[in-house]
């Protein structure tokens, strides 16, 4: 997919992605893109963004995902007026509902799966929605965060031991505990919000980015590139590592101002009439209580006109108990309003971010993806296979100058362009077989305090 932008009331640019990779016949991976339209429709149900990844043999999981990225937006879009976190669930569930009768229907089809990532950008920040181990991921700040758990039996073990999946040896990661479809019931996690700001790059992907591919390197290409080019980096990256599954991106990047723009028109001050000032003030009078204490003073008066046989004594008993039976309804009515509005706010969720890894853009960096060019650019000329020679020495010599006046990120930005050039000149001409290894993403000695990875399964990082 093309990268795209939309404008007016969040302004976001985003693209998307996907691979059969090298030793898969099909591509079982699907996703979509539903972003909001307007500013209404940004209000009520955000950019929704989903990636599904098929299990199951032939043309089955290609169903499965398929199945999932057709009805998971629009179902989520149904139910948005009840919350982002019940229509997400609901998605979900009702989709794993559709896979599951469509499996029992066919005994050809029984068993099949797809795992789902749902990305929402509302107002209040981001929301995500998932089952399996595709990711979700965000970068900012020269760091890049997972915000989904792997529904594995890796990530699952590491989390009852109370470690992180890398410490756990001899457990394959692909070991799926949860999908959509093989199970009637299904549980969905829904993590958010997270706040928005402006330049966070939010990724979703399949595990054969994910399997292939580190997150620092995922980090620093996305603070690096725009979407568009993103997108096709990291997949030809994920290739050229042995490309053992389908790949798929989506990458989305929030610009500009989070908050819906109200045109000038509308935003000028409005002359208020002098009715609706009296409704505001009168409005904002304590109605209970004002009864109440009239209620007290009419009982008082009743009490002295009483005692002094001045008649009109028992109309006045009569006003101050129905001032007073006022008081106490309205101040009843009230209590049950607030307690239903307090019943009603979302709940208080802890934000988890159950990896972080640092992606600076250092000198570092820039010289493993040096490196790894000249490596792949020998192995191009040593298969003689054709590539443009010209553009890739333009965006060297880029990358250089940006080098010398210290510009760290334009130079990363325009050696990515030169790798890129020769990664698509890979994927023309690679044979099912083919291979490369590049070493940019393996650091030549010990490994350096940003490239370490913190938090544990079920940890909170912010």
């Amino acid at each position: 997919m093309p990268e795209k932008r939309v404008f007016g009331f969040n302004e976001i640019e985003y693209a998307s992605h996907t691979d059969v990779g090298v030793k898969r016949s099909h591509n079982q991976d699907a996703h979509a893109a539903m972003p909001a339209t307007d500013a209404e429709h940004w209000q009520d149900c955000g950019h929704v963004f989903l990636v599904a990844d098929g299990m199951g043999a032939h043309a089955v999981g290609e169903l499965a995902s398929k199945i999932a990225v057709d009805n998971i937006p629009h179902i989520f879009s149904k139910y948005v007026k009840e919350g982002p976190i019940a229509a997400l669930r609901r998605a979900f569930v009702e989709t794993n509902t559709i896979i599951y009768t469509r499996g029992k229907q066919n005994s050809e089809f029984e068993g099949m799966g797809t795992t789902g990532i749902a990305l929402v950008l509302r107002p209040e920040g981001a929301w995500v929605g998932h089952i399996g181990d595709s990711r979700a991921y965000r970068i900012r700040g020269g760091v890049i965060e997972q915000l989904s758990f792997d529904h594995s039996l890796l990530w699952e073990l590491a989390r009852r031991q109370d470690k992180r999946p890398e410490e756990l040896t001899g457990i394959p990661a692909n070991v799926i505990v949860r999908s959509l479809g093989p199970e009637a019931a299904v549980q969905v996690d829904v993590e958010g919000p997270h706040p928005l700001e402006q330049g966070d790059v939010f990724l979703l992907c399949s595990d054969g980015l994910s399997g292939q591919v580190n997150d620092r390197v995922i980090g620093a290409v996305l603070s690096a590139l725009p979407p568009g080019e993103a997108t096709r980096f990291l997949v030809h990256m994920a290739n050229l590592h042995g490309g053992p599954d389908n790949t798929t991106v989506i990458v989305v990047r929030v610009g500009g101002n989070t908050e819906v723009a109200v045109p000038t028109s509308e935003a000028a001050a409005p002359t208020v009439p002098r009715l609706a000032l009296l409704m505001y003030y009168l409005s904002r009078v304590p109605w209970a209580f004002a009864q109440l204490a009239l209620g007290i003073v009419l009982a008082v008066i009743a009490i002295a006109m009483h005692a002094t046989e001045v008649t009109g004594d028992i109309f006045a008993f009569i006003v101050s108990g129905m001032m007073l039976l006022g008081g106490i309804v309205t101040l009843m009515v009230q209590n049950f309003r607030e307690s239903r509005d307090r019943s009603a706010e979302p709940e208080q969720r802890i934000l988890q971010v159950y990896r972080q890894t640092a992606c600076p853009l250092d000198i570092a960096a820039y010289e493993r993806l040096l490196e790894s060019a000249k490596a792949l650019e020998t192995d191009i000329k040593t298969r003689t296979w054709e590539y443009d020679v010209k553009a890739y020495h333009d965006h060297q010599k880029q990358a250089a100058q940006h080098l010398k006046q210290n510009r760290m990120r334009d130079a990363f930005r325009e050696q990515c362009r030169a790798m890129l050039v020769l990664m698509e000149s890979v994927h023309l001409y690679r044979g099912r077989s083919e291979g490369f290894k590049p070493s940019w993403d393996k650091p030549k000695s010990q490994p350096r305090h940003s490239d370490t990875q913190t938090g544990k399964p079920g940890e909170t990082g912010n």
